[in-house]
């Protein structure tokens, strides 16, 4: 049973750590810094990091990689298409990559970055930028239609799946979705619950599909109050569903 904490780094970031107690083996995704790692090995002697998984080659993901890697000679698995420090195992769609004794698929999410890569492993979801709790990472460099297709492959997983992303954005993202959806009851659920949590400093991730299909507007494209708020907002008929996505996106970036 893979164990899984949260080291915070930076002002908004999460590495996340996987822990398998029988070995005391543990791996991380995304280590944008080395020194929460660090600071969590060398307050739990005896755990060896063993694996690093890289989403995607920003360096809020990377920048602690190498330094990782000279300390501990992990593994590290990163996008083949993207220029990853420090990279052993350059990972296409539909690989499978065994961490921790367990077999991960590697799923292509093009939008945020070009190679962006998620990992799922039976119900676990570790998706970096592309998905956030009630948002999605911002287009740095895919296509709308690039990222539309991304999120539906994401929103295609079990909807029990535990959505593990890289920032706390929620609350933020939240109150973007009220303003897309303001008769949505389950989002205004959602944003009373997350404004207390952070005003109590509480985490609100991991999230889950069955939550984020509930509740984010970038999962909701094909909802007709969803459609319409975008329309307003563009003065067009947006026909398709990643039109929709488009115009959201675009309302976002500057909400």
């Amino acid at each position: 049973m893979i164990q899984i904490t949260a080291l915070p780094a930076f002002t908004d970031n999460y590495i996340w750590l996987l822990q398998d107690p029988a070995t005391r083996h543990c791996a991380v995704v995304d280590p944008g810094d080395a020194a929460p790692v660090q600071d969590w090995l060398a307050a739990n002697p005896g755990w060896v990091l063993t694996d690093i998984l890289i989403t995607h080659h920003h360096h809020d993901h990377v920048g602690g990689v190498e330094q990782l890697k000279k300390a501990t000679d992990a593994k590290v698995y990163g996008p083949a298409s993207e220029n990853i420090p420090a990279r052993d195992v350059a990972l296409n769609d539909g690989d499978h990559v065994t961490v921790l004794g367990h077999d991960f698929d590697v799923i292509a999410v093009p939008g945020h970055t070009l190679g962006h890569i998620a990992y799922y492993h039976s119900g676990l979801l570790f998706c970096g930028d592309t998905l956030f709790a009630a948002g999605c990472g911002r287009l740095f460099e895919g296509t709308p239609q690039q990222m539309h297709t991304s999120l539906s492959r994401l929103a295609a997983l079990p909807e029990a799946t535990q959505v593990y992303c890289t920032h706390e954005y929620t609350l933020s993202n939240l109150r973007f979705a009220a303003a897309v959806e303001p008769g949505n009851p389950d989002t205004l659920e959602r944003l009373a619950t997350v404004t207390r949590q952070r005003e109590a400093g509480v985490i609100t991730l991991p999230s889950t599909v069955a939550l984020e299909k509930r509740t984010n507007p970038f999962l909701r494209t094909g909802e007709t109050s969803v459609k319409e708020k975008a329309d307003e907002r563009t003065g067009t008929d947006n026909s398709r569903p990643d039109m929709v996505f488009a115009a959201l996106r675009a309302w976002k970036d500057t909400f």
